[in-house]
């Protein structure tokens, strides 16, 4: 199935199993999602279930929170990451809060899921990667689902949670194809994957540059140069273990993140290595990120604005000494 299939199955499976469970945002029913997501399922469960909400981002993000401290499960879609600003006081100074400030007595069983990322030609208020603004807060989980099994299971692994968790889905990779074990137990939402093995350097990335990442690892290894791939998967809580058990393998890190690299979550996990894992390093922490300007909207300048294989090539073959 498809990423989007695979996040519509796991609502579907939801919704089934919970009677508190349901999905609320713009253009989530009748129209059948923004990028065709909840399609049909307005049919299936009713507009008690799929709710349309008005174009007030704060409006129904609050209405998620409200309805979560009153014992339901809601689901909460934001069209796109640039309009979830709009909803950052109820984000911030609610759903982060309220388990803290009530000593325990209040929490915000709620999931959010947020279309994000550029390579679209959608410009510049439609393009963007902040997922490092909402890994900043405490209190909040942040998924980044990158293949079609994590859609599926990642979503249903947050589900559960106590807290909020928001999942960021790359906008590009709804149409990416894989296969999904519906039968499988809900996925680990706290833990990073190695997706592919390395010596060489440490590749780590996450949401929609794994791809780019991986097709970089296999253009490396015609190169004699075995790149090792880790897909975070979560930023909070990130799995620092996993990066500094890569980086002692292999003794050089690149990490590729769609955000500006000045206060990227590049940098974020650059100051974890240094920190943490300085005495493996054989040469300086790289990152490959997003130019400094709002996303262009013209294909060519998109596609120069946004990391790309090529440059993760070069940044990864830079800092690894010539075999041979």
């Amino acid at each position: 199935m498809t990423y989007r299939e695979a996040v519509r199955a796991a609502l579907r499976k939801a919704l089934r199993g919970d009677p508190r469970v349901f999905l609320m945002g713009e253009d989530v029913g009748r129209y059948g999602g923004a990028f065709a997501v909840s399609h049909g399922l307005l049919g299936e469960f009713g507009p008690e279930r799929i709710r349309d909400t008005p174009l007030s981002e704060s409006v129904f993000v609050g209405a998620g929170i409200g309805a979560a401290l009153g014992g339901m499960r809601p689901i909460v879609e934001i069209m796109t990451v640039n309009f979830s600003m709009l909803a950052m006081d109820q984000i911030l100074n609610n759903a982060a809060t309220l388990r803290h400030m009530s000593g325990g007595q209040f929490s915000v069983p709620l999931v959010v899921r947020i279309a994000t990322g550029g390579g679209r030609q959608m410009a510049a208020q439609h393009s963007n990667s902040l997922e490092v603004w909402y890994a900043h807060i405490p209190g909040i989980k942040v998924l980044t689902p990158a293949t079609v099994t994590d859609a599926y299971g990642m979503l249903l692994g947050a589900i559960p949670e106590p807290d909020p968790v928001f999942i960021f889905e790359h906008a590009t990779l709804y149409p990416l194809e894989g296969d999904v074990d519906e039968t499988a137990k809900i996925a680990d939402i706290n833990r990073a994957a190695v997706r592919r093995a390395g010596r060489d350097v440490s590749l780590i990335t996450y949401g929609g540059t794994l791809g780019k990442t991986l097709q970089a690892a296999e253009l490396l290894a015609a190169e004699s140069i075995d790149a090792e791939v880790i897909d975070l998967r979560s930023l909070r809580p990130l799995d620092t273990a996993a990066i500094l058990d890569s980086v002692a393998k292999t003794h050089r890190a690149v990490i590729v993140d769609e955000g500006w690299k000045t206060g990227s979550f590049a940098g974020e996990v650059s100051a974890q290595i240094m920190e943490l894992g300085f005495d493996d390093l054989d040469a300086p922490v790289a990152r490959v990120c997003s130019a400094e300007v709002p996303m262009p909207y013209a294909k060519h300048l998109e596609t120069a604005a946004l990391p790309q294989v090529e440059g993760i090539v070069n940044a990864a073959r830079n800092m690894v000494p010539r075999h041979g």
